[in-house]
Formats: structure tokens, sequence, C-alpha cells
């Protein structure tokens, strides 16, 4: 099977001998537009002009609708899409909030980077109804490929609204004529453009085996969006039409604010209020004859597209009149400006939506851009918080996106967390450049001191500058970081399975679903293969979503392990079974193990609840196990939980456990669920299928999971918060207990206490105050032995005579060898602050 690349261009090549048959070629020559090749590139290009260059700005001579524009309507950045969803409403489609930038609802990726992305996989693929048909979006998006070019071009972002115009169709109802009118209304009504000033470029996409024309739409040298229809799919006998065509439509919300006011940089029509705040804090003055002159070429600068980045930047100077160092000074200090404010959004936005800096997967580009702007921030001197550009940025785009304001308490907390981990890296980095100044720093140990240490290429140059020494950082560094951990996490991900030929078993009806108390019923046996046994219908539960899967017996014979693979349960049995395929048989769940990780799972959806409610919004599962004695849970949060916090989520989730909650548990259609919950529905991972498993406790939490739970959050009886471990950067683990198990924990709690007791020798409620004494008594006689003075017997006397350290220190340590940590907490951090005590307890 060919690529994508090689999909799309053959297919290309064949769109372009045959145009009447893949784009709305007939709208265009109704239109007055006639189809010509660029003498620049070679593409095909629709314009009513005489021009034999396409819009590209490298064909067409940069951006030259700066201070020029030939749109006559002016629109501010919210205007944009509120005239956009106004016209597009008049016009069929049905304008629909944002989806979290953070793709929950998917494995393939950490955040949306397409407003396709918000229905895929399964809307485009019809296994699911989209929320609207057709539908506008306004989409926020992450990417960090061109974190490099950010403050250069004047047009590049990280974080960026793509405004999303799709259609899921079957061909019947296809329509490509009316969507390419569509959008050409847009520029001609929407921004108020002639048929002059527009130009289509002929295209291809191709991506996960499906491909289509594309149709690209410039003005004055900026692309301000294409269409993509998404109409074939490759086959081994080549290529066929889809079953369901997909209207992809991406326009770029930034540069149609920006092209229709013709400013200087997209980013002062995109966050006007916090540039003219970063302005004044700064006290930049920006000189308007150079940016002028610059703006036009800027896109030149574009780090990914250029082999001699210093060549291309000497060219530049020569257009603007300027010398080079005149302008680079002037260009490098407006876009380290530019910079922190663009990062500041995608931060605001990203933390908003549940995201957290750290060292691995996508928050480790989020670390980055963080730390690329407090880089700035030290470079220049300037006094900037950026949890008040955050604040700034969300009172701006309130009419657009009014849930940036909900979370600004916790989006500060994070990002003040995260300066003193950079302050802290910043502490500990002199000594080693001092050491490293003396070798050859290269390109390859750039990235490493950034990947391990996390310190960045500027504060490596001004270390070393300030050893006299000058260090060379890579134009591209930044998207190098990101393609070097894109490819350390694709080498982890790696990994394989054993399973079963499981060809022509039908899909197991799963029972368990319904009734977590059912734990006996009959079934018939449809497949076995040695040791596995395949059902009709099952209330037996596999290992999935972090929890255990039961054990039992069928027809007497031990159940030790259940599996899911596809559809199929697969019961694993202790030896060959002694029936047949076709059977009847009676099957029975251990119904003491079954109740149990029932209530320890329901009792992870109160802790989750109960953790956010106390640690914040930010808190979402990455993780859970369910056993037997115990259950943990990952929440994402970006700091070690404290004691006090522990006791706090213990508190309120047993407060949740008292209220006696309905647990409310039903299968619903994919789409519905996540209009009426959202996007938290998706805690742990993304959930398959078209219909999700919704296990609903009112007012508290809603997830898609598919385990055994309860009906009541009062059955789960008690639960016992254990510890909290930090895993990871950013996932801190907590352990905890339920019901029996709980009591179990307790008990063996209270045991160790009234050993303790036991040993000084006091009642259990005197012991707080036994081992203050203790620990008194024995600060007296290390601050004596210290002094090397007489030590008064009579007062250290306790109730045993001087044998007793020894004997109390054996018998203690004896108890706390069996112990489970959380257990012996209280006493071992007294004891083990006792002077001649200390270490002997580990």
């Amino acid at each position: 099977m060919p690529t994508d690349k090689e999909i799309k261009k053959e297919f290309k090549i064949k769109a372009s001998k045959e145009p009447d048959n893949y784009y709305a070629t007939s709208v265009l020559k109704a239109e007055g537009f006639s189809r010509k090749k660029c003498i620049k590139c070679g593409t095909f290009f629709w314009s009513v002009t005489h021009s034999d260059v396409c819009g590209n700005p490298a064909c067409s001579g940069g951006f030259r609708f700066i201070g020029d524009t030939p749109a006559k309507k002016k629109l501010d950045y919210i205007e944009v899409w509120e005239e956009f969803s106004r016209l597009f409403k008049k016009w069929g489609y049905t304008p629909i909030k944002r989806y979290p930038v953070v793709a929950r609802w998917r494995d393939d990726t950490d955040f949306v980077q397409a407003s396709i992305y918000d229905f895929q996989p399964y809307v485009v693929s019809g296994e699911v109804e989209p929320p609207a048909n057709p539908l506008v979006v306004p989409q926020m998006c992450l990417r960090f490929n061109d974190i490099d070019n950010i403050g250069i071009t004047g047009a590049h972002y990280c974080a960026f609204v793509m405004i999303g115009q799709h259609a899921f169709m079957k061909p019947k109802d296809w329509d490509q004529a009316k969507y390419f009118t569509d959008i050409h209304n847009w520029l001609k009504q929407g921004l108020g453009l002639n048929n002059e000033e527009i130009s289509f470029h002929e295209d291809a996409w191709a991506g996960g085996g499906n491909f289509g024309p594309c149709m690209e739409y410039f003005s004055r040298g900026l692309e301000l969006g294409n269409q993509v229809y998404m109409m074939f799919e490759q086959t081994p006998a080549g290529y066929k039409e889809l079953s369901l065509k997909v209207l992809d439509m991406g326009m770029g919300h930034e540069r149609n604010s920006w092209f229709t006011q013709g400013k200087s940089t997209s980013y002062e029509t995109t966050f006007p209020s916090v540039v003219k705040k970063l302005y004044s804090a700064t006290g930049i003055k920006v000189n308007e004859d150079m940016m002028q002159k610059f703006l036009p070429y800027s896109s030149y600068l574009n780090i990914d597209e250029v082999e001699n980045i210093d060549a291309v930047w000497n060219d530049v100077a020569k257009k603007t009149g300027y010398g080079i160092e005149e302008l680079k000074k002037h260009i490098l200090e407006l876009a380290a400006l530019y910079s922190i404010a663009e990062h500041s959004r995608a931060l605001l936005v990203a933390l908003s939506d549940g995201a957290l800096p750290s060292n691995v997967g996508g928050g480790y580009n989020l670390r980055a851009i963080l730390r690329r702007a407090l880089s700035f921030i030290d470079q220049y001197k300037w006094n900037i918080s950026l949890p008040d550009v955050c604040k700034w940025h969300a009172e701006y785009l309130k009419p657009l996106f009014p849930e940036l304001n909900e979370n600004l308490d916790e989006v500060a907390k994070i990002l003040e967390v995260e300066k003193s981990k950079y302050e802290a890296t910043k502490q500990k980095t002199h000594s080693m450049i001092s050491k490293l100044v003396k070798e050859e720093i290269d390109d390859k140990k750039l990235l490493l001191l950034y990947d391990s240490y996390g310190i960045t290429p500027e504060i490596v140059r001004g270390e070393s500058l300030k050893l006299g020494r000058k260090i060379d950082v890579p134009e591209n560094f930044y998207a190098r970081v990101a393609e070097l951990h894109e490819t350390q996490e694709q080498e982890h991900a790696t990994g394989r399975e054993e399973k079963l030929n499981l060809d022509g078993v039908p899909e197991t009806k799963a029972l368990y679903y319904f009734d977590y108390a059912q734990t006996k019923f009959k079934a018939k046996v449809i497949e076995i293969i040695d040791r596995n046994l395949i059902l009709n219908k099952t209330y037996f539960y596999p290992t999935s979503g972090g929890q255990l899967h039961d054990l039992g017996n069928i027809n007497g014979q031990n159940v030790i392990d259940v599996f899911k693979q596809g559809g199929v349960i697969v019961h694993v049995l202790r030896q060959k079974p002694d029936f047949k395929k076709g059977d009847d048989v009676n099957c029975e769940i251990d119904t003491e193990r079954r109740m149990q990780l029932a209530k320890h799972h329901t009792s992870t959806h109160i802790v989750n609840a109960a953790a956010r409610k106390v640690l914040g919004n930010h808190i979402n599962q990455a993780g859970a196990k369910k056993d037997i004695d115990r259950a943990t849970i990952d929440l994402t949060h970006f700091q070690s939980i404290t004691d006090e916090e522990l006791e706090q989520i213990e508190k309120e989730a047993n407060k949740i456990v008292k209220e006696s909650i309905h647990v409310q548990s039903s299968f619903v259609p994919r789409t519905e669920a996540e209009q009426t919950y959202g996007m938290g529905i998706y805690q742990g991972g993304a959930v398959p299928g078209k219909l999700l498993r919704i296990v609903n406790i009112p007012n508290i939490d809603v997830e898609a999971c598919g385990g055994t739970h309860l009906k009541n959050t009062s059955e789960a009886g008690e639960i016992k918060i254990l510890k909290a471990t930090k895993i990871s950067d950013g996932i801190v683990r907590l352990y905890f207990a339920a019901g029996e198990a709980a009591h179990k924990e307790i008990k063996r709690e209270k045991e160790i206490l009234e050993e303790a007791a036991k040993l000084l020798n006091v009642n259990l409620n005197q012991l707080p105050s036994g081992v203050e004494e203790l620990f008194s008594k024995w600060k007296i006689a290390k601050k004596s032995i210290e002094k090397k003075k007489q030590i008064d017997v009579k007062q250290l006397e306790l109730t045993k005579k001087e044998e007793f350290k020894g004997d109390i220190l054996d018998k203690v340590s004896e108890i706390l060898k069996t112990q489970p940590e959380h257990v012996v907490k209280t006493v071992k951090r007294f004891l083990n602050e006792l002077g001649e005590m200390k270490g002997k307890i580990k």
C-alpha cells in the first residue's frame, strides 16, 4: 500500500488533469474565474485577474495587505466568529461550542490539532452521528512544530483557533458546489472582498488511507483557509468512493482578523489588549516604519522552509533598508514579547482544559513554551507575571470562551509552581555551565541539557556570556526538542500481546453491566480452546479498566482468569474442562471478591470526585487499579499531596458515601453522552464504541466506565485513604481501601498504636503525650551528651531502667517491620527524630 504522501502526490496529478471532476469549477467559472498555472511553483490556481503567479507569498511577493487591506469589513478577533457563525447559520449550518483542547476521547494524540479532530475517529467513520450536520465550530488547537517561528513571522502560533466548516454526508447528499459557494460567500460577504482580490489553489489531501481534493484560498499573499473534500479511500485494488464523504474546511481565525485590519502582526489583532499592556509593562516602542517594511518579508524567515537562516536575514535586511544588527535587535525583542503573549494564551487554554506541564507526553511541550516565556522575561529583565497575562487573555476572550475565566486561580497556582521549578533549575545551572563551557557545546549537547535537566538554550547562552563564551543556539531548537520527544514516546510505546484465534466466534453478551450482585447464572459453551472457555453470555467480569477479574467456578471447575479479546470474553480454567462445546453449564462467581472489587471501583469514582473538589478542576484520572485489599488511583496533579489534603479528600469521600446517593448506570449514544455530560466522562483513557456505559453519581461524578459498580454510594461502607506517592512528573498515586478492606486497615492501624501504647506503659489516648514526653527526654539526653555533662538518670527514668532505650527500640522496630507505611506514620515520624534512635527504624 502506498503512503499518504505518495497517495496525495499521485491524486493531485490525477485531479489536475480532470479538475471538473474534483473541484467546484462550475461555481468558479460562473463567477468569472479562469484556471492558470503558476510560472514560479507550477501550482494550478483560479483567478479573475491576468496574474501569472499564484497567491502564495513566496510567489506573489510576500504579505501585501499590511497597511493596505482590501477587506471592506473590519473585524476584530471576537467579531470574526460572531459574523462567521451568523452567516453560516443563515446558510443552514449549526454553530457548536469548541471541544476541550485536551483530546481525552482519543488514544492517539494528547491535544486537538485541527477542528476535524473533534469528530475522529467515530463520526468520520460513520459509526457515530455528529452533534449537528452540517456544522461550524471555533476550535482551539495546539501544535508545537512552529515554536521557533512564533513572534518572528507575525503569523505563527502554537495555540490557535481553527474555524471548522464540516459536513458528514452519504454520496447522494454530498453537495460540494454548495460547500464551496458558502466559503466563497464568506470571503465576499463576511470579509467584503472582491473576486479580484481572491485566488483559489488546487491541491490534494491524504491521511489514514483516505484522500480527496483540496482548495486553498489566498488574498494578497495570505492563505486564509482551505477546504478538504474527503471522498475516497485507498484499497489494494485501487481507490474507491467513501460511503461517508466528509467536508473538512479549516480557516485561520487569527489570520482573518489580521487580514481585515491590516496591522503589522497578527498578534496585535489576536490579543490586542494583552499586547498593549505588555508594551506598557516593558516600555517597548514599536518602530512602525521598520515593521511596515519588515512584515511583508517576515514569512521568508519560516525556519522550516529555509536552509540558511542567516542568509535570509541578510536578504530581508537589504529589502527593508535597515542594518542587519539593528533589524534583528528590534525584531527579536518584539518576537520575545509576542511569544510571551502567545505562550500565555496557549497555557491558559491547556491548563483550563485539564492539561499540566510535565516532562512526559503533551505536558512536555507545555513546559517547553512556559520555560521559553520565562527565559525571555529573564533575558530582557522584564517585570511580567504570566498569571496576570493569562488573566488579561481570559478577560478579552470572555465573549468567545467564557469558560476560561472559571479556573484562573488554579492556572495561577500551577504557573507559580512551575516557575519555582524553573528557578530551581537556574540555581544549579551556573555550576553546570561553568564546567561545560570549557568543552564544545554542540546542538546535541544543548538538546540533552534541555531534555534531561530542563535548562533552556536562553539560560545556556546567558550563563555562557557571563563566562566570556558565546554559544550558538540552532534557530529551530524547540521544533527539534518536540521532534526528539515524539520519537522517544513512539519508541516507548512498542509492545505486543499474544491473542487467541477467535475467528468466527460471536461476541459474548456481557451481563455484569446490569447487576453487580448477580453471582449465579447458567450459560452455553460456544467454544473451548485448551483451558480457555467462551460462553454465549456471562456475569464474570474480565480484567479491564484497572479492575481485576472475577474468580469462581463453571460446573465446579475453578476459573482462575477472565479477559476480553475484542468483543469476546474468555474464561481461563485451572485445568481442561470435562464438558464440551454446546453444553449448558452452571456458573458461580466468588461473591465476596466481586463485592469488594465493586466497592473499590465505585470508591475510585468517589475519591476522584473528592480529590477534584479539594485540589481543583485540573484533577483527572490518569490510571487506576482495583484489587481486593486496596485500590489505587493515579491523578493529574502538579505537586505532591500534603497530609492535610489527604485528610480533606478522605473526609469529602466519606461525606459522599454517607449521603447515600443512587449510582446510575446506563448505555447512552456517544454523541448524546458527550453533549449531555461533556468530555470529562473520559477518565483514565479513551473509550471505544458508539454506545457508552455512563456511570453517574448525580452532581458528584460522571464517567464512561464498564466496571462493576454499586447501586448506592452508602454500599461502599467507609473509605480510608492510606497514602499518596508521586509516581511521575505531574502524576500522583493515591492508595485507599473501602468497605471490609478499609476496616482491616483501620484495625491494623489501631493494633500498632495499641502496641506502641503498651510499650510506653500508657493508655491509647495518652499515646501522643507519651511519645512527646519520650521525645523531650531524649532531647535533653542528647543535649547533655553533646555538652559532656552528667545525665541525671532519675530525670530520664520513665517506666523502665537503663535498658529501656534498647528494648523499646527493638520491640517497636520489630512491629514496624510487619506493618504498611501508612499505619506507622505517626510513630515513625516521632521516633526517627530521637537523637540516638535516628536511623535504627527503617
